[in-house]
């Protein structure tokens, strides 16, 4: 154990004994520690990135009510929830090992992989004090409090130095050893949006397919040179179609174009064609628009970021 320690840190034994299903044998190698660490860090980052964007985030004066958050701040929320309830029932049944890949899974595949990555055009590029970036903040305050206390039991030093730099709010205790794990909130579960999100997920997964192959094939670089157009069959169309502002930003292109497929495409759910996006890059927000130096106060940015940087000045 003291060479564990010596070499990767005591936080990453604790999680090598509780990710171990003691009812199994019980293995340790080289490899398992090494994938353990960079399980590790992969949840810590994520700790570390919220922590960043919540510098200037008051919860007592700041936080927004749930039915003023976007549909994917609710719809995280609404994950974040079903996690609480599965780490809670591991606690409880000392099913020990299913914390780790848990809490590593909603780390880099919720967030890191969907939710931050995609909420970082919110985060960046709002005005500081806007209802948009305090709506982004809010969820995000929301999942760092419930994740810290979480993994307290097993990650004990990392929780608490995570705690001690979270924003104060008046019921945070001294300690994060000395709150409560986070109840489920049925307020925050919503199955009817967790469908229409996964169906729209679904479809980002396409996306990201098409992108990556435009890539490939020296199309575009980063996925903002990207307007894609997404042509599915009708009842997901109809869901496409109530979506279709927010589409840019789920699949982080420039643009985003609808149509139907035909009936000749009877097997296919969706088909998702790439092109270059038309318009000059904007300097802030690095999206491509036609609007970029219509504003003759800030002619390098698109009209977007044009107001927004209004609203700061």
């Amino acid at each position: 154990p003291q060479e564990v320690i010596e070499r990767y840190g005591a936080e990453i034994l604790r999680l090598w004994v509780a990710a171990e299903d003691y009812r199994d044998d019980i293995r340790i190698s080289e490899e398992i520690l090494s994938r353990l660490a960079e399980g590790y860090r992969r949840i810590r980052n994520t700790c570390r990135y919220l922590l960043g964007n919540l510098h200037d985030f008051d919860p007592a004066g700041d936080a927004l009510p749930t039915e003023e958050l976007h549909e994917i701040d609710r719809f995280i929320l609404h994950r974040l929830q079903r996690l609480i309830e599965r780490l809670r029932r591991a606690y409880e049944g000392y099913d020990f090992h299913l914390l780790y890949h848990g809490l590593h899974n909603f780390c880099a595949v919720d967030l890191s992989a969907f939710y931050l990555d995609v909420l970082k055009d919110r985060v960046y590029t709002s005005a500081p004090r806007s209802r948009a970036r305090r709506a982004a903040q809010t969820s995000m305050h929301e999942i760092l409090n419930a994740l810290v206390r979480l993994m307290a039991p097993v990650l004990s030093f990392t929780a608490e130095e995570v705690w001690q730099l979270m924003p104060r709010h008046a019921n945070k205790l001294e300690s994060v050893h000395l709150d409560e794990f986070p109840p489920a909130r049925s307020d925050l579960l919503d199955d009817a949006l967790e469908a229409r999100w996964e169906a729209l997920l679904s479809v980002r997964d396409e996306v990201l397919k098409a992108l990556e192959a435009a890539r490939k094939a020296k199309l575009i670089g980063t996925s903002l040179e990207a307007r894609v157009e997404v042509v599915s069959e009708p009842e997901l169309l109809t869901l496409l179609t109530r979506y279709q502002t927010d589409l840019p930003m789920l699949f982080i292109v420039s643009a985003v174009d609808l149509g139907s497929l035909g009936s000749a495409a009877a097997d296919k759910r969706v088909e998702v064609r790439v092109q270059r996006a038309e318009g000059r890059k904007c300097a802030r927000c690095w999206t491509f628009s036609e609007s970029v130096g219509r504003s003759l106060r800030y002619p390098d940015v698109c009209a977007r970021c044009a107001g927004v940087l209004e609203e700061i000045g």
